[in-house]
């Protein structure tokens, strides 16, 4: 009774190129950045305090919130730099910015539950940037 046996066939699972695995890594975070943002919007008290003229990083002045697009503006931006600059550039600018943005949400996660909930994320997929940007595979040596 050990007639012929019907395998299935497998799924692919081909390499992922490392800029899009840091591109993917980077739409994550502004996701959770949107996300955490959007629904801070609905915590009391937080619309009366913009309409005051209060953010969260102090008085809302063209200053703050020149730094405050900067903060937003870069990872959008990694998004696309990890797949367009020569690899050495995206590899430092990925574990110099990876390093900068744990640090940013370490520092502002710790006012509300559902911001921690989003900052254990976002520190999980910046940490996720710097491991493969450091551990970004080296070209083959040439003859």
């Amino acid at each position: 009774m050990n007639g012929p046996t019907k395998t299935r066939p497998g799924l692919e699972d081909p390499k992922v190129n490392v800029r899009i695995t840091l591109s993917a890594l980077w739409t994550g975070v502004m996701f959770c950045y949107i996300y955490a943002d959007y629904f801070d919007l609905y915590a009391p008290g937080t619309l009366r305090s913009m309409l005051e003229g209060q953010g969260p990083i102090g008085p809302t002045t063209p200053g703050t919130l020149l730094i405050a697009s900067l903060v937003l503006a870069i990872p959008s931006l990694m998004i696309f730099l990890s797949v367009a600059l020569a690899p050495a550039a995206a590899r430092w600018l990925n574990v110099g910015f990876g390093a900068t943005y744990t640090g940013i949400i370490l520092f502002t996660m710790w006012s509300r539950a559902f911001l921690i909930f989003y900052g254990v994320i976002e520190i999980t997929l910046t940490s996720l940037v710097i491991w493969y940007a450091w551990k970004w595979p080296k070209a083959p040596a040439t003859s």
